[in-house]
């Protein structure tokens, strides 16, 4: 998995369980990082119910994530995608055994899923805080144009 590729991107799908939390708070995050150099998708495994965490957690960062739709692998076609970003074990998994542009289009980004946090509001907040900024800074590192 190459993740130092001298060509520029032209299209990236970051890939979770549900396309509620994590995958799409980085597509947000990589379009407005890549300011429409590059197409970004997201899609789960299986559809979820946007999470109301990361829309609050977005909205920190004055990124909207409430016209979200949840969109599954089955809504894509994953070989029209330059670089594949799976961002759980299981998307990584099954990704694996899929049909891709390239056999150096996936890469796994472990992220830790923000929703497993427990207790009061300002601690959940916290670890939706931390995965975007997390994300956020991968997505910089590996798009730097």
């Amino acid at each position: 998995m190459n993740n130092a590729t001298k060509t520029p991107v032209k299209s990236v799908l970051f890939v979770c369980n549900q396309n509620a939390v994590r995958s799409p708070m980085a597509e947000a995050l990589a379009k407005r990082h890549g300011k429409r150099r590059f197409f970004v998708e997201s899609a789960g495994l299986i559809a979820g119910a946007l999470d109301p965490f990361s829309v609050a957690a977005m909205a920190e960062e004055d990124i909207d994530l409430s016209g979200h739709k949840s969109l599954t692998l089955a809504d894509v076609d994953l070989t029209l995608f330059d670089v594949v970003i799976a961002l759980t074990v299981e998307s990584r998994d099954y990704l694996a055994k899929q049909k891709l542009k390239s056999a150096d289009s996936l890469e796994y980004w472990a992220t830790p899923d923000p929703s497993d946090a427990e207790g009061h509001r300002d601690r959940i907040m916290e670890s939706y805080r931390l995965v975007r900024d997390h994300l956020e800074c991968r997505i910089a590192d590996r798009f730097p144009y």
